[in-house]
């Protein structure tokens, strides 16, 4: 098969979809790769690592997407869907509730889409995604931070604090993998920190794991408006697996926080659980809401672009030999891949993505006519 790497052109976007190392495996299992010139220059992954790969090196985006599959990282941006093409495969995020118009454009375009966000494992987990939710939940405890600082509009707040001196407050809403990964970010720097879900058993999981230093709460509309009517660093954590995150914190309560407090929503890429919130960049990562700074960079992980592309590659390397080899015959033998199944020649085979825009679902099995 020939496989495309573009450069993404996603604002701040430095992450890669392959690294040289998952280059060579696909070229050593026949495959051919065209990588588009400094398409990991950023973060050291030179031409000349890729042609020592086995890569070759192509200078425009067309090139690369006159490929049958293409695997990157951000979903297409808009200047990248009229190079979509019938039957091209695409592997990468995608988050297509909270996006009708990426949604029409891969349906118009008839391409095979596969995303990150909702492949599963045997054990129903999201193992292309959790390397990406561990790295932003970190993240989101040191963007948050940075944001509390008086300088960058924030309440000067440190979260650690001081003998002497109370150190801050963290909410932390849904308790999986972000949410996880950003407490035990906050309170390694000393911070208080609640996490609130609806999951009793994820809840016992957490106080097993961290003890009397974690508070945890039951969500409930009151527990949450108590929690980050108090907390000087919100951060937003809740997934539903490809569909549109919901609004669990209403502009009601930002408007009770006190002035100077920041949230961080990490679910954004999803629509963002905050009812204030809306999509940012890293150019201008922030606004203001109400007093409130609000951080929603819908690609958070890029911040940090090595350590994520090597930690995304390293969970989707071997999902894109497979689907290489034989791509119905890989999501035969997978219904994790089946799940990860979004787009397939103009219909909408994710349930929550039909649900959520209005579409027809077909579910996969049907759509690639296999048993």
């Amino acid at each position: 098969m020939l496989i495309g790497i573009p450069k993404e052109i996603k604002n701040h976007e430095y992450r890669v979809g392959a690294t040289p190392d998952m280059v060579r495996l696909l070229v050593s299992a026949g495959h051919r790769v065209l990588v588009q010139k400094d398409a990991g220059a950023k973060i050291c992954f030179t031409d000349d690592l890729y042609q020592a790969a086995g890569a070759t090196i192509v200078s425009s985006l067309k090139e690369v997407y006159s490929c049958e599959m293409i695997i990157k990282v951000k979903e297409p941006q808009e200047s990248e869907f009229p190079l979509l093409r019938e039957g091209q495969i695409l592997f990468c995020y995608l988050h297509l509730a909270p996006d009708p118009e990426q949604t029409k454009q891969l349906l118009k375009s008839k391409v095979i889409a596969v995303a990150y966000e909702t492949v599963t494992d045997s054990q129903g987990r999201l193992p292309l995604l959790i390397p990406m939710s561990e790295i932003a939940g970190r993240i989101a405890i040191q963007v948050g931070a940075t944001c509390l600082q008086m300088n960058n509009g924030g309440r000067g707040i440190l979260l650690g604090g001081v003998p002497g001196v109370f150190p801050g407050r963290v909410t932390v809403i849904g308790g999986g993998v972000v949410g996880t990964e950003a407490a035990r970010m906050a309170m390694g720097l000393g911070a208080t920190v609640t996490i609130i879900d609806k999951d009793l058993h994820q809840l016992r999981k957490l106080d097993a794991l961290f003890g009397p230093h974690l508070r945890t709460m039951y969500s409930t509309p009151s527990a949450i408006e108590e929690s980050v009517s108090r907390a000087d660093l919100v951060v937003g954590a809740v997934l539903i697996p490809g569909k549109t995150a919901p609004k669990l914190v209403t502009r009601a309560m930002v408007k009770k926080m006190l002035p100077g407090s920041v949230i961080v929503d990490v679910a954004i890429d999803q629509g963002g659980c905050v009812e204030t919130a809306r999509p940012t960049t890293h150019t201008e990562p922030t606004y203001v809401v109400d007093g409130v700074v609000h951080y929603c960079v819908t690609n958070m992980p890029g911040a940090c672009a090595r350590t994520s592309t090597l930690a995304l590659t390293n969970a989707t390397m071997e999902p894109a030999l497979k689907i290489a080899n034989g791509f119905v015959e890989a999501l035969k033998q997978s219904k994790g891949l089946q799940d990860g199944l979004n787009i397939y020649l103009g219909k909408v085979t994710n349930p929550y993505v039909a649900t959520d825009l209005g579409y027809d679902y077909v579910e996969p099995k049907k759509a690639l006519g296999i048993s």
